[in-house]
């Protein structure tokens, strides 16, 4: 029997104010017909009870509401639909309840109102605060919305909170990244998620990308410069693309990381669980478009896979060498069910080339490892 796995929820919210072109998640710019939240909240309650049996006794030690943009809906609907989750599921004491929001559809009243409902970490999606960068990236915010949004969350009592940047953007030079990152840091934040632009399939910029996007040189070096700056200001660089103080990492990403289970409901949601009898891993997946998800004559799942040996490999990987502290190889054994021994040629031959350290515990990837995680990846395949 495989030991005790975290088990995490993730709640998906389709609907957005309009559709950035650079974004590939599974959202949908609203109309002008409302959008239907109440129908949608009763769903996502079917949905999560439709997946009691695969709690298996556990308790949730993480709740994120995703999008889209999930600050779309009312502080009341949300807190209709925590109090039905606990009801179901029983909650860790200390658990993290992360709420995903865009600054245009923010103001303090509804961050009350959130924090009421037992919301305690949010998310929020600045991007930039360039007004013309902003444009640029199809945002429905200005740089006054952004700067107010993080103000009124710290006005409503959230001291846990996000902001989201991102780099590499049209035409940006290393110092309008680092005043970006300048801006950010005059609010203090427990936690930054940094990460560059990328030209995703079936987006807008990528059968249309954005002129004048910097070079592969100008990329590395605001990446540098700014990993400097943020780790002046006392923000640890944990992840890839995140950087918090001390005891503010994001503990839901943190799971899916580490390879932890989640449970996933609402349109197009994704989850990842483990039958703690025999170990088999599944991967599930919720119907996708908000049409089909609300047709009551569906029962919300879309499909789901086993995971085979080679797929949990090469997953526990992709996650947990994202971490700056690398992967534990005990965890990787008690997650996966594989020995350890069955990446070690691969892990030699990195070694030796300076891109992964090897300690008697844990492996990590090296700073230049860090640059090159999909090469290091395929190595695995």
């Amino acid at each position: 029997m495989p030991a005790i796995i975290p088990l995490s929820l993730y709640i998906h919210f389709p609907w957005c104010t309009s559709k950035c072109p650079y974004c590939d998640f599974n959202s949908y710019a609203k109309t002008a017909e409302p959008i239907p939240e109440s129908d949608y909240i009763a769903a996502l309650k079917q949905d999560l009870f439709n997946d009691l049996d695969k709690v298996q006794g556990r308790k949730l030690t993480s709740i994120f509401m995703g999008g889209g943009t999930p600050s779309l809906f009312s502080s009341t609907s949300i807190e209709n639909l925590l109090d039905f989750i606990q009801q179901h599921i029983p909650f860790e004491k200390n658990i993290e309840i992360t709420l995903e929001a865009n600054p245009e559809s923010l103001d303090y009243k509804k961050l009350v109102g959130y924090r009421a409902a037992g919301v305690n970490r949010i998310s929020i999606g600045v991007q930039s605060f360039n007004g013309e960068q902003l444009k640029k990236l199809g945002r429905a915010h200005g740089h006054a919305q952004a700067c107010a949004a993080i103000s009124a969350t710290q006005k409503a009592g959230f001291s846990n909170y996000n902001i989201d940047l991102m780099y590499g953007l049209p035409k940006q030079t290393v110092s309008e990244a680092l005043n970006d990152l300048e801006e950010a840091m005059s609010f203090s934040p427990p936690h930054l998620s940094w990460y560059h632009l990328t030209l995703e399939p079936n987006t807008v910029f990528y059968t249309k990308p954005p002129k004048h996007l910097p070079s592969d040189n100008r990329l590395i070096e605001i990446e540098q410069t700014g990993r400097e700056f943020l780790v002046d200001k006392n923000l640890e660089r944990y992840e890839i693309s995140a950087y918090a103080r001390l005891g503010r990492m994001a503990r839901h990403n943190y799971n899916y990381w580490e390879f932890g289970d989640y449970l996933g409901i609402g349109a197009g949601a994704h989850g990842k669980i483990t039958d703690l009898t025999s170990g088999t891993v599944l991967r599930l997946w919720k119907l996708r478009t908000p049409k089909t998800y609300l047709n009551k004559e569906k029962n919300y799942m879309g499909g789901q896979k086993i995971l085979t040996p080679e797929d949990l490999k090469l997953e526990f990987l992709m996650n947990s060498l994202r971490l700056t502290k690398g992967l534990n190889k005990q965890l990787f054994t008690e997650r996966t069910g594989l020995e350890y021994a069955e990446i070690e040629p691969a892990i030699a031959a990195l070694q030796e080339e300076n891109l992964i350290h090897k300690s008697d515990e844990r492996l990590q990837l090296t700073e230049q490892g860090l640059l090159f995680l999909d090469e290091i990846l395929a190595r695995f395949v």
